[in-house]
């Protein structure tokens, strides 16, 4: 944010350049903003802090209603172990008592064909001494057979039952427990979202909303103003603006400050300006100055203001 701080530069900037007298240019202070915003629309229901306070990074400063935002988080939750479960069921097989009852079944039919061996092996004895009729004998070898294939099958099932679920069919609970997953973080940041916290140490500049009020997604509840974020901006003429370089020490004078501040130099400008604004040319080259920009190490600028005036001069 930009403060519209209007100083008269003209006479007064190079007051202090004045024979025998130290170099000093006005200017003033200036704060980029931290603006924490939601990027989730709510209703504003709590705020944590109050305008001129100071916060540590990691504080809470407010929280939006978020009562459907839970709700959908439990949902998700819930879906996410329903897919898991259902996976898992996949991988195990059929259950135990399911087991136990193929193999019973499994024995029987085992018997069953013992039994249906053994009575083809007495027709067919019985049949090649003109005993039997052939009709009893092909009966008992088809008997013998149907057993041999009922067998067969109940050791299928027995064995497909232990398997478990097919392998598509596993790739396809898998894919769902990942989607269920990714619903569930989604709904995490959701809830996440509508508490915001202090990315930095700073002043509470301001609070742009009130508790009960709706604020749409993205707009900034709180302004926050990390103290490295203060800068003094000031003006050098033409003649002295090629003399600074980025990096440069300057001292900082404050109205009610005992000791200067020391700063360094972070932006010169490349364009010049006028003060007073008139038309350019040889007689009034000497009244173009160029902005420049100075910042401070964070608790020497605790207590500075943005709009704040101050004279600056290159340190000695």
């Amino acid at each position: 944010m930009r403060f519209p701080v209007l100083f008269v530069l003209a006479g007064g900037l190079l007051a202090g350049c004045a024979p025998h007298g130290p170099v000093s240019y006005q200017g003033y202070f200036e704060g980029e903003f931290v603006y924490v915003a939601s990027p989730l629309a709510s209703r504003l229901e709590h705020l944590a802090v109050a305008k001129g306070a100071r916060v540590e990074a990691g504080a809470s400063l407010f929280t939006l209603e978020r009562t459907a935002d839970l709700a959908g988080q439990r949902e998700a939750a819930d879906q996410l172990r329903s897919a898991q479960a259902r996976l898992e069921d996949l991988k195990k097989g059929s259950r135990p008592s399911e087991l136990a009852s193929l193999e019973a079944h499994l024995g029987q039919a085992r018997s069953a064909a013992e039994l249906s061996r053994l009575d083809l092996a007495r027709q067919e004895n019985l049949f090649r001494s003109h005993t039997v009729p052939e009709s009893d004998y092909d009966h008992a070898r088809l008997a013998h057979e149907q057993n041999l294939q009922a067998v067969a099958e109940l050791a299928a099932q027995l064995e497909t039952a232990r398997l478990g679920g097919r392998s598509d069919a596993i790739a396809a609970a898998t894919a769902d427990v990942s989607a269920a997953a990714a619903a569930k973080e989604r709904a995490d940041w959701n809830v996440d979202q509508k508490t915001q916290a202090a990315p930095r140490a700073g002043l509470v500049y301001d609070t742009l909303y009130r508790e009960g009020e709706f604020v749409a997604a993205g707009n900034p509840v709180v302004a926050l103003l990390p103290p490295e974020n203060l800068k003094v901006r000031f003006f050098v003429p033409e003649s002295d603006f090629a003399a600074l370089k980025p990096g440069d020490a300057v001292r900082v004078s404050v109205t009610g400050r005992a000791e200067p501040l020391t700063g360094r130099v972070s932006y010169l400008s490349p364009q010049p300006e006028y003060t007073p604004p008139v038309l350019y040319n040889r007689d009034n080259r000497s009244k173009l100055v160029f902005m420049v920009e100075a910042v401070f190490d964070a608790a020497a600028a605790r207590d500075l203001h943005p709009g704040q005036p101050a004279d600056v001069a290159p340190a000695k």
